[in-house]
Parts: C-alpha cells; sequence; structure tokens
C-alpha cells in the first residue's frame, strides 16, 4: 500500500538536498554546463518554484510512504485550465525500486486527481532515463514529443 502526503517543513531541506543534487548531474549530462553552473540553475529552478519553501499554492511536493516507511518523493503543479498536472520531480530511493512502488504512486497520484477532475499528467524524461521511460509507458504514458538540443561551440 502506497500513500502520498504532503511533505512537511521538517522534511524540505532533505528534500532539497537530494534535488540540488540529482537536478544538477542532469543539467550537467543533458545540456553540458559545468558542475557549478548546472549546481546554479538547479537552485535557481528550486527556488522559483518554491519562493516561500513549502508556502505555495501552485505547486504540491508529496512523500511518498509505504506503512510508515519514506520511499520516495512526487513533485507536481495542476493546471486547472486545462485539467492537467505536470510532474516535476518524481524519484523512488534507490533501495526502494524494484518493489513496484513507482506503480503504485503514479495510481495513487491518478486516483487523487480523478478526484479533483484533473484528466491528464504530463512530464518530462531524460533521454537517458530509460528506467523511468519504460516504469511511465507500463503505466500507460505515451510519448507526444521531443526535446531536442544542440551545443553551438564557438
Amino acid at each position: 500500500m502506497i500513500q502520498l502526503r504532503p511533505m512537511t517543513s521538517n522534511e524540505y531541506p532533505a528534500y532539497c538536498d537530494y534535488f540540488i543534487d540529482d537536478y544538477s548531474r542532469e543539467i550537467a549530462e543533458n545540456y553540458g554546463h559545468s558542475m557549478d553552473r548546472a549546481l546554479e540553475l538547479a537552485n535557481q529552478d528550486l527556488l522559483r518554484s518554491f519562493p516561500n519553501g513549502l508556502e505555495t499554492n501552485e505547486h504540491e511536493l508529496l512523500c511518498i510512504e509505504s506503512g510508515s516507511e519514506l520511499v520516495g518523493y512526487l513533485w507536481h503543479s495542476i493546471n486547472a485550465n486545462d485539467k492537467s498536472t505536470f510532474i516535476y520531480d518524481f524519484f523512488i530511493f534507490p533501495n526502494c525500486r524494484n518493489n513496484g512502488y513507482g506503480k503504485l504512486a503514479i495510481t495513487a497520484l491518478e486516483s487523487q486527481l480523478k478526484s479533483i477532475g484533473i484528466e491528464q499528467i504530463k512530464l518530462r524524461v531524460a533521454y537517458q532515463n530509460q528506467r523511468a521511460l519504460k516504469l511511465y509507458q507500463e503505466v500507460g504514458f505515451s510519448i507526444s514529443g521531443y526535446n531536442i538540443s544542440k551545443k553551438i561551440i564557438s
């Protein structure tokens, strides 16, 4: 059984530490930035979305629990105008993977969203994250576009 619950202010600093580290590595790998620049960009993104910590109405940070064990995080933001939500971050701790928690968390999110009239979940998956892509396809997501970039070398 999986439960999605709002993150507490006591849990937020640990999430920030995880997110900045993880996302900065993704930025550096996908866009060719130095780690210093990637860290700066990751910090900016988090601050832009959570300028007052968890006190925001636009973005929701959830803890994914199995029983009383924290097994991951899910960050999404609802767009009521088009009845959708966008998942910014979805992370199952490495030691908790291969137990079905990812599928159960998406199912739990779908159930919560359906109850408030949200009809679509959107997200972006990094090209090299084949594990995540496989999970999303297994729970019914389909590819709706591609992000492409080209590095201009001086």
